[in-house]
C-alpha cells in the first residue's frame, strides 16, 4: 500500500507540472499576438506613400518635374510633374492624381520657386531655390504633403523647370 501511495503522489506531481507549463506557454503566445497586432496598426497610419511616375503624356510644352535627388532625376525617376502652372501630376498612396495648381510663383522673383496644390485629400506645397541658370532652370528644395488627419510628409526634391 505504501508503494501505491508513493506512485500516485509522483504521478500527481508530474501531472500538475505539465499543466502549469502549458498554461504559461499559451499565455505568452497570446501576449505576443497582441504586440504584433498593435505594431501593425501603428505602421499603417501616418505616412503618405509617394511613388515614382513616368513623365506625363499630357504635358506637351513647358513643365516642371522633380525627383527625390539628383541621381533619381538623372535616372528619370520623377515623383512630381506639372505643365507650367495648370495641372500637377503625382502618384500618392498608390493612386495617380492629376491636380489643379492653386498658385505658382514667378521663377524670376528672388530666384525661388513656390507651388501650392490642394485637393480633398492632400495639401501639397513646393519650395525650391535655383541652383543653375541654363535653358532649363535647375532647382533644389522641399515638397511637403499634408493630409486632413494631420499627417505631414516632407521630402527633398531636385529637378528642373523649362520649355
Amino acid at each position: 500500500m505504501k508503494y501505491l501511495i508513493i506512485f500516485f503522489s509522483a504521478l500527481l506531481l508530474t501531472a500538475c507540472k505539465k499543466d502549469k507549463e502549458t498554461v504559461q506557454s499559451s499565455a505568452s503566445a497570446d501576449s505576443l499576438n497582441l504586440v504584433k497586432d498593435s505594431a501593425k496598426t501603428e505602421t499603417t497610419t501616418g505616412k503618405v506613400l509617394v511613388d515614382i511616375i513616368p513623365f506625363p503624356k499630357e504635358i506637351k510644352e513647358c513643365s516642371c518635374y522633380f525627383a527625390r535627388n539628383k541621381a533619381d532625376f538623372e535616372a528619370e525617376k520623377y515623383i512630381y510633374a506639372d505643365d507650367a502652372g495648370k495641372t500637377a501630376y503625382m502618384k500618392l498612396d498608390g493612386k495617380r492624381l492629376a491636380m489643379n495648381l492653386i498658385s505658382s510663383s514667378d521663377m524670376e522673383v528672388d530666384e525661388e520657386l513656390t507651388k501650392e496644390i490642394e485637393t480633398d485629400n492632400y495639401k501639397i506645397s513646393i519650395k525650391g531655390k535655383k541652383i543653375k541658370h541654363e535653358e532649363a532652370l535647375l532647382f533644389e528644395g522641399t515638397l511637403t504633403i499634408e493630409k486632413p488627419d494631420g499627417t505631414v510628409e516632407t521630402m527633398p526634391i531636385y529637378g528642373e523647370c523649362g520649355c
